[in-house]
């Protein structure tokens, strides 16, 4: 399995579902910056998978 790390289709899909803070529209479009960044986005594709189960 490979991973396109280029993909960014679900943080499209999620800025649509719901209401963002600035700071988190902000990581989903530019991308993460750090580490803090890094573990802020892997809670938001958390977010968005149970979402998308509803």
């Amino acid at each position: 399995m490979t991973t396109d790390w280029k993909d960014t289709s679900w943080q499209e899909e999620f800025l649509n579902m719901k209401p963002h803070k600035p700071a988190d529209i902000k990581l989903l479009m530019e991308g993460p910056q750090g580490l803090l960044d890094t573990l802020k986005l892997g809670a938001l594709h958390e977010e968005y998978k149970r979402l998308r189960k509803r």
